[in-house]
């Protein structure tokens, strides 16, 4: 048996397998199709939780993803544990385990409830206004007390064993929402022919045709016709079904973000199987079919178990077989509430009375009603309901004020009305419209390629919404560039219609009263309190969301929104309008890190990045250091050899004959087109036009204040093509900054933008040596100084293979840089190799390249600057061109403060006693012997020991450092105070003879 609630014949899983499962560690039967909570009520369990603040008990509330009471625990071991579950999305499977929350030491008797208790002291905004003496108690006492009682659930304590997928996705149309809408608008736009996605984050595909009895579309049950239509898309090749699929996230230019549950329930996951999927979706057009929300009745005691909506108490039973009570209660303001008595009525279920606050509404579900001998109670209201565990009466009485009656029930349903959803809607950055008439928020204003149809569009009627719906998927591909096709729109034979319904607290829950009529359920948020802060001063509707809390629970304010804004509006005395409406952030429903994360996490959680040359590094023994996310050889150790005497053998040997260093890791962009002088001329401080095919030039990119943002060599191989290089740290960012400015601020450019970081391996050789290494296997290049002088760049061959190489240099030795293809890196690097042992060359790691491009004054941007230094503070204004009249940071290089006196700027640095290093971020002071704390004049930069040099070597960023040439400064250390000599920041071959040999 799967529950004394459930009724024999009702719903649609009636031949399904039983399912057992637990919750709180009691053993009950469902069956396969079931929630959680459609099984917890078909066994008549209610109870389900407790509130956040005060630990009221509290029941099932709905049947969808706006849920904000039914909040559990899934356990399916001690890893897998799973807090703030929906039990009415969580479907059931054999063995499930669940356990309910936030309660203590169990769920019918916790202590927390005491809350309920000193409610008083606890209203609206109590923690603005309390906690504030004495001071000490704060850290020691009330931090510590809050944090603990802070958050719903408790986080898994151990790694999650599953594992995540993600998926990229591109199509025509993507229609979200799998109602009669969505179905309506997906099969208008698959019939021409276009990609269509249709997501839905039901497990099954229908929508309210769930629960409507009394639809009909072309000759069928609209649940029935719902399947084939669906089963129809699914067969077709351009279309992709997706259920259980939540779209959570509505970005720029129609990027959407959802979350499939692909094995949530599965009793035992396949290990291949991914525990959630994201789909990252750019679509040409997007069809909003996000349906409606059903509101609750503010009323006093609106929270007890056994009260919910309306809709869910029909979807419980015409979907799931299952009726919420024996002798049911209906509260509404609106039509749709009747049908869901008329439902139960019919399936057996005693209807005690239906209390509608309206005074004498009309329409064949009122008919149907009276003819069926439910009792209806026109222009009164349920006061409170009376019970405590489970609801066990509702109090009514006139709306005006009279006698009071009270009527015994197991279950109230109600309704307030239907709020279109128009969150995903919100998020595309479009406006909504209030409509007066039907007092409802309705998509306004688009902001992107989308359309909005059916319920979410304030849309009445299934046949108006399936029109509605056709015509706009037509629209769409369209739109996206489909032709017309020939098509059959469903036809609707029978549907069901409902009125408009209420907005704000029913009789019996204020203004006057203290009474606790709910309009936020998760955080216990009540009509009064929202009264409460508009009295003490609040006016925008996000300064009372703050306030109160009202929407900022998991549910974000699905059910409460609209009538916490009609409270505030009514206590302000203005129109809803006026008062305006919070703004609704992604996600829509929450979403788990694993989905987020994916495969980022352990090893992947920051791809490491390897060059073509790691191979034969790792094989020689090279330790290795990250820079980003690459992995780059540090140094290479002989035998016997620490770092320092390898890094000095290195540098000796690049001096001394030729070394050889992997520099593929520098950032590479290729700007092409029409306009790419003209754009490297915006981006850049230096002049390009006039830049010959061939020819290399350093180039300082800044940011609008005027500060260095990146640097590297640029060689232009064409009139309409450069090969840019970048920090390694800073191509992503580089790329970023030129793509912003090409797509914002110079859009009328011709120019194509690419990263080529991946392309090309580079080899730099350096070194007095270094032609005759390379040009024996150099094809079709002319090496000679006059046909390729320093600073050019010639395409040709190599080994064989083709070759961009550029003769530049980062030590201040004639030196290449060898770009061929990544995947044949490794074999030119061999050959490359073999040629430079027959001329003592050896290879160097990063460490050393610092040291040789420190002995020649050259800066490393990230490294030598801070965030605040521009050209002229690194001694690199010859780098700017003084004709130029424009490019980005020009008007940021003249603010006052960066030209001002005084300002930091780059030198070098020698000590007193030449085998003491400075350590680097060491600070600079003129006076020693001056009071802590000193008055610090700069910092050192880079420091290392130059065996090239015989001694230690430095640059610093120091104030007016230009103006202190050959004065003594000083570093004090833990160890005592260090001597320095302010220098230039050249240390060896202050001429540059050897750039050429």
């Amino acid at each position: 048996m799967s529950g004394a609630f459930r009724i024999p014949g009702a719903g649609r899983f009636s031949q399904a397998k039983t399912a057992r499962f637990s919750f709180d560690g009691r053993s009950y039967a469902g069956i396969e199709g079931d929630t959680l909570a459609s099984a917890l009520l078909a066994n008549g369990v209610h109870l389900v939780g407790r509130s956040f603040k005060y630990h009221r008990p509290r029941g099932i509330l709905s049947a969808g993803a706006e849920e904000p009471n039914a909040l559990v625990e899934i356990r399916r071991d001690a890893a897998r544990k799973t807090p703030n579950v929906r039990a009415t999305v969580q479907e059931l499977y054999d063995g499930l385990d669940a356990q309910s929350q936030n309660r203590w030491p169990s769920l019918s008797f916790d202590l927390g409830a005491v809350s309920d208790i000193a409610s008083p002291l606890l209203s609206a905004g109590f923690y603005y206004k309390t906690f504030m003496w004495p001071k000490a108690a704060w850290k020691r006492l009330y931090e510590p007390k809050i944090r603990a009682a802070a958050g719903l659930g408790v986080s898994p304590d151990q790694p999650d064993p599953d594992h995540y997928s993600s998926r990229y996705a591109h199509c025509d149309v993507l229609v979200l929402g799998g109602g009669a809408a969505g179905i309506a608008a997906a099969l208008a736009s698959a019939e021409t022919g276009v990609r269509v996605i249709l997501a839905d984050e039901q497990a099954e595909f229908g929508g309210s045709l769930r629960f409507e009895s009394g639809a009909k579309i072309d000759g069928q049950d609209g649940f029935a016709w719902a399947q084939a239509a669906v089963a129809k898309l699914a067969a077709m090749d351009n279309v992709r079904v997706l259920s259980r699929t939540t779209a959570f996230g509505y970005y720029a230019q129609n990027f959407v973000g959802l979350v499939e549950r692909v094995s949530e329930h599965l009793r035992t996951p396949g290990h291949d199987l991914a525990r959630e999927r994201l789909w990252q979706v750019r679509a040409k057009r997007v069809v909003l079919a996000s349906g409606a929300i059903e509101r609750h009745m503010v009323f006093a005691d609106n929270d007890r178990p056994g009260i919910m909506l309306a809709g869910a108490a029909r979807t419980y039973l015409n979907h799931y077989g299952v009726a919420v009570g024996r002798n049911v209660g209906v509260y509404t303001a609106n039509d749709s509430a009747y049908a869901a008595a008329i439902d139960l009525k019919k399936a057996g279920v005693n209807v005690a009375a239906i209390v509608d606050l309206r005074e004498n509404p009309t329409g064949p579900v009122i008919d149907e009603a009276r003819a069926l001998g439910i009792e209806i109670n026109f222009g009164r209201a349920v006061i409170r309901a009376g019970g405590k565990l489970r609801v066990s009466s509702m109090t009514v009485q006139p709306k005006n004020g009279g006698g009071e009656r009270t009527i015994a029930v197991d279950a109230i349903l109600m309704s307030a009305g239907w709020t279109p959803s128009v969150h995903l809607f919100s998020q595309s950055r479009g406006k909504v419209a209030f409509n007066d008439e039907t007092k409802r928020f309705v998509p306004g204003t688009y902001a992107q390629d989308c359309v909005s149809v059916g319920a979410c569009n304030g849309t009445d009627g299934l046949s108006a919404t399936v029109d509605e719906a056709y015509a706009a998927g037509a629209k769409a591909a369209k739109d996206a560039g489909a032709k017309a096709a020939k098509s059959s729109k469903p036809k609707v034979d029978a549907s069901e219609s409902w009125s408009r319904g209420m907005l704000g607290a029913a009789p019996g829950a204020g203004p006057d009263t203290t009474v606790k009529a709910f309009v936020d359920f998760q955080n216990d948020v009540t009509a009064k309190d929202i009264r409460q802060a508009v009295h003490e001063g609040m006016r925008s509707i996000e300064h009372v969301k703050r306030f109160t809390t009202n929407g900022m629970a998991t549910d974000q304010g699905k059910t409460s929104n609209m009538h916490g804004l009609a409270i505030a509006a009514e206590t302000l005395g203005k129109p809803i309008p006026e008062v305006g409406l919070t703004t609704f952030r992604a996600p829509y429903t929450p979403v788990t890190f694993g989905a987020i994360v994916s495969h980022a996490r352990g090893p992947l959680f920051d791809p490491t990045r390897r060059t073509a040359i790691h191979p034969w590094a790792e094989a020689q023994g090279a330790v290795f250091e990250d820079v980003g996310q690459w992995k780059r050889a540090w140094y290479f150790p002989k035998a016997g050899e620490d770092m320092h005497a390898a890094v000095d053998r290195e540098c000796v040997a690049v001096r001394k004959t030729a070394g050889l260093f992997d520099a593929s890791t520098l950032g590479k962009i290729e700007v092409v087109g029409p306009d790419a002088a003209k754009f490297m001329e915006l981006l850049y401080t230096n002049p390009w036009e006039k830049l010959e095919p061939g020819r290399c030039r350093y180039g300082i990119m800044l940011r609008e204040d005027g500060f260095i943002y990146d640097d590297g060599v640029v060689g232009r191989l064409a009139p309409d093509r450069f090969h840019v290089t970048t920090t390694t740290g800073g191509a992503p960012r580089v790329m970023n900054h030129m793509e912003d400015y090409l797509q914002t601020e110079f859009p009328h450019l011709n120019v194509w933008l690419t990263s080529i970081t991946e392309q090309w391996a580079v080899i730099a050789v350096q070194g007095p040596k270094s032609r005759d290494i390379i040009a024996p296997l150099v094809e079709g290049i002319d090496m000679s100084d006059e046909a390729l002088p320093h600073m050019s760049v010639r395409e040709g061959k190599i080994c064989g293979v083709p070759t961009r190489l550029f003769r530049m240099s980062f030590t201040g030795e004639r030196g290449f840089e060898v770009n061929v293809p990544a995947d044949y890196g490794q074999a030119v690097w061999e050959a490359l190799w073999a040629e430079g042992q027959k001329h003592g060359a050896a290879a160097y790691g990063t460490e050393a390249m610092h040291v040789l491009r420190a002995e020649k004054g050259y800066i490393i941007v990230g490294q030598d600057t801070d965030g605040t230094v521009t050209p002229n503070d690194a001694g690199l204004d010859w780098a700017v061109g003084k004709k130029k009249t424009d490019f980005v940071g020009i008007r940021g290089l003249t603010r006052p403060d960066l030209v001002a006196k005084g300002r930091k700027q780059l030198v070098g640095l020698k000590t007193r006693d030449p085998k003491v290093v400075l350590e680097e971020g060491a600070q600079v002071v003129e006076d020693p012997k001056q009071a802590i704390p000193m008055k610090m004049i700069g910092h050192v930069s880079s420091s290392y020991w130059s065996e090239n040099c015989g001694r230690s070597i430095a640059l610093a960023l120091v104030a007016g450092g230009r103006d202190r040439m050959g004065e003594t400064l000083y570093v004090p250390m833990p160890n005592g105070v260090i001597e320095v000599e302010v220098t230039g920041m050249v240390f060896f071959d202050e001429t540059g003879g050897r750039l050429n040999g």
